[in-house]
């Protein structure tokens, strides 16, 4: 498996992605009534515990892990709603295809939040910065929820500036917050260390205790406090540990658990899109970026994936499963756009995507391009074929989806891994702008323009 691409110079890798009161903006989207009241969710019963509160309900002294007979007495104007995983579960599968339509590289915490290294996602998305407001909004697109977003050198500083980024609780209701923190590598030291102590992983009752009996309260005191005493205090590994965080050191990779889902790339527009042909020009746009992350990631796929959602935002999506994976955006443009024939267009779409799935590890397209090379050139002398720059290309290949026929590549032919191979040197040299697909590249005269709504 590939490693994440390097970052541009000055580029922060790590980004952490929390969602504000998540339990309890699923339960408001079940029940509008709840809006703007205090909420609690948690279990109701004599031992029932807090599992997620609303600002309003903060405000009170509300928080998670206290026991609801506790909250009641703090807040007792609270609606009490009992947990259900189902609706959580839900739309936490949703925010993960989000996250994950951005890099393969996504380490969840929980149902609410992740760790994401967007090390190899800067020639499509644009900066970290950028990265952070565009899964904002497609997360709100996607589920019709807030998250925050802090963005940082390491796991510990994203996640402390994805608290900073958060709504602030307040008598009067909650008052908006940053939405996306960035904490440059200049200004590390003075963010983390104005930190309370136990803000830091690994500060616990017990550690503040005894960490507040030598002085230290702030992350900043930690820094101060020479390795001997630490260590004497709080013990020689987890006394080593404080003092590599104190100083904003943090080499905890982000661990994926396995291969992702799916990888996948959408587009919400500003205007309707409307018309066929304009619908496929950009089908095929989102392809070729879909394969070039599969290819950057050493992975392929069988199943591709197109979703539209209409201006009344209802969502309709068509899949098919080829008997081969792919990796190129020839063969994935192909099946796309044969899968967009089948959707009724007719008053536009608001949002666009393609997704491949059923995905396994591959050989690069170099790779695997050299290897079918020589098995062809062996079977039979290659013909002359003239590569093209446009996807629109002739079927050359039929297969059955249920009641539909898709007709297009059934895998990634030679030609196909050879023109992904010389587009993957190009971009890498010169940037992915420099080149698109001809039929991409002919909407509203702009090849290369992002176009995310914010």
């Amino acid at each position: 498996m590939s490693q994440p691409q390097r970052r541009p110079p000055g580029e922060l890798p790590i980004l952490h992605v929390d969602m504000d009161a998540f339990y309890v903006e699923v339960e408001r989207m079940r029940d509008p009534s709840l809006i703007g009241r205090p909420v609690i969710v948690g279990g109701s019963g004599r031992r029932g515990v807090v599992a997620s509160a609303s600002y309003e309900a903060r405000a009170a002294g509300v928080h998670a892990a206290m026991p609801t007979a506790q909250a009641r007495r703090l807040c007792p104007s609270a609606v009490v709603v009992t947990s259900d995983f189902s609706g959580y579960i839900e739309a936490s599968s949703a925010i993960a295809e989000v996250f994950e339509s951005v890099t393969p590289h996504v380490e969840p915490i929980a149902l609410d939040e992740a760790f994401l290294d967007v090390s190899g996602a800067h020639r499509l998305f644009g900066s970290s910065s950028e990265i952070a407001w565009h899964l904002r909004n497609a997360v709100r697109e996607a589920v019709a929820l807030e998250c925050s977003v802090g963005v940082a050198s390491n796991k510990t500083l994203a996640k402390l500036a994805s608290v900073a980024a958060k709504p602030a609780v307040h008598p009067d209701g909650p008052r908006p917050g940053l939405g996306v923190c960035v904490v440059s590598v200049a200004d590390e030291l003075d963010f983390l260390q104005a930190h309370r102590v136990e803000a830091l992983w690994g500060v616990g009752p017990v550690t503040l205790r005894r960490l507040n009996e030598i002085n230290v309260s702030t992350v900043g005191d930690l820094a101060a406090v020479p390795l001997e005493r630490l260590v004497s205090t709080v013990g020689a590994a987890h006394g080593a540990h404080l003092a590599a965080l104190a100083r904003g050191i943090d080499d905890r990779p982000v661990h994926r658990g396995g291969l992702p889902r799916s990888v996948s790339h959408e587009q919400t527009f500003e205007t309707d899109l409307t018309g066929a042909d304009r619908v496929r020009s950009e089908a095929v746009r989102l392809a070729d970026a879909v394969a070039s992350r599969l290819r950057a990631n050493g992975l392929s796929g069988r199943t591709v994936t197109v979703k539209v959602k209409h201006p009344d935002f209802s969502l309709r999506t068509r899949a098919h499963t080829l008997p081969e994976p792919i990796q190129t955006g020839h063969a994935l443009a192909h099946v796309a756009q044969e899968l967009i024939g089948s959707l009724d267009l007719h008053g536009g779409i608001r949002l666009l995507g393609v997704a491949v799935s059923n995905l396994e590890e591959t050989a690069s397209a170099e790779t695997e391009s050299a290897t079918r090379s020589a098995d062809e050139r062996e079977a039979a002398p290659a013909q002359p074929h003239q590569m093209a720059l446009d996807l629109n290309l002739p079927p050359d290949a039929q297969t059955e989806c249920g009641d539909e026929t898709i007709r297009g590549p059934t895998g990634d032919t030679e030609l196909d891994l050879r023109l992904a191979v010389a587009l993957d040197a190009i971009r890498n040299r010169f940037g992915r702008t420099v080149i698109a697909h001809g039929s991409a590249a002919l909407r509203d005269g702009t090849p290369g323009e992002r176009r995310w709504g914010r």
